[in-house]
């Protein structure tokens, strides 16, 4: 294409550089002949490492970890911006679109707990203790967790991965928290079936267990990795074409749609995960949106992805 290197914007934690990395893999599997260079920037959300999550301030910028990213996009100081797709915001500035995703990781979240007694299997969040305290900063995961478990404490928890187990082993008070199960895959660690979890900084005595998705459904596009790029940007556009998968695309456009037309945020206490298998999507949504609980699920074909996602918000809004 050129000679002129290809410059991937990322934030600086583990996980964004372990995602940011793989797309650089991917790329340069696709185009042996180009140079992909990764930049390192930080974002808001990163030097506001006490804002609260679950009750974020009115004050608080949307895109709290992709403003930073998308400024140096705009600017022409990168091309690619590597974003977990969870937290980028439906509405995306002008001049800027969603170019590609690859292939979804695990959608599930991941319940990490102190067993009560050495060497005890993986429970289920029904075997959790009465009246037990759970730390999560996701107002969606809270909201899940306390219509399963009403007699649940729910506490918030900020910090990457490492410094979350240690929170949750070093407070006495902590019986469990939740993470999700694509970042602990991409990070490394490995959730066995007996409950171990195994990985670098797991701190002695944990354990684990995916949660269902009976039990708890993802938030919209959680576990899919997506790049933005500027529009009209035919070199950026070939790129995306390449690195693009097709069923993951239409999953996340109908998930994305969802929470556009439920009106909220990357931090809604809505959930959803839609699955193109051929050429059929089924979706399955949850709200508590304004103290109200709604669920409910349908299907579609792949080309009508965006109208899947709206029905639904329609259907829980009615």
């Amino acid at each position: 294409m050129s000679s002129k290197p290809f410059i991937i914007a990322t934030r600086g934690s583990a996980l964004a550089l372990a995602q940011a990395y793989q797309i650089q893999g991917l790329c340069r599997a696709a185009f042996p002949e180009e140079t992909f260079q990764i930049n390192i920037i930080k974002t808001t959300g990163d030097k506001l490492q006490t804002a609260s999550m679950a009750n974020p301030d009115a004050s608080l910028p949307k895109g709290l970890f992709t403003k930073e990213l998308e400024v140096a996009l705009l600017n022409g100081e990168a091309d690619l911006a590597v974003h977990s797709l969870k937290d980028l915001p439906t509405e995306l500035p002008d001049g800027l679109e969603l170019g590609a995703v690859t292939k979804r990781e695990d959608v599930r979240d991941v319940m990490v707990f102190k067993p009560a007694r050495p060497g005890e299997k993986a429970a289920k969040l029904t075997e959790v203790p009465p009246g037990a305290t759970v730390a999560t900063s996701s107002t969606r995961r809270k909201a899940q967790l306390l219509h399963l478990r009403p007699d649940l404490k729910i506490v918030e928890i900020r910090g990457n991965v490492g410094t979350r187990l240690r929170k949750l082993v070093e407070n006495s008070n902590l019986a469990a928290t939740v993470l999700a199960a694509a970042g602990l895959n991409r990070l490394g660690f490995k959730v066995h079936a007996d409950g171990k979890l195994e990985g670098s900084e797991v701190p002695a005595g944990l354990r684990a267990r995916h949660l269902s998705l009976e039990e708890m459904l993802p938030c919209v596009g959680q576990a899919a990795i997506g790049l933005e790029i500027r529009q009209n940007d035919a070199r950026l556009q070939k790129v995306c074409a390449a690195l693009n998968h097709l069923p993951t695309w239409y999953a996340i456009t109908a998930e994305r749609s969802f929470l556009r037309a439920m009106g909220g945020g990357c931090h809604s206490p809505v959930g959803a995960w839609a699955e193109a298998k051929g050429e059929q999507l089924a979706m399955s949504v949850v709200s508590f949106r304004d103290e109200r609980f709604g669920e409910s699920s349908a299907s579609e074909n792949v080309q009508a992805a965006e109208k899947l996602g709206q029905q639904l918000a329609d259907k829980l809004k009615g």
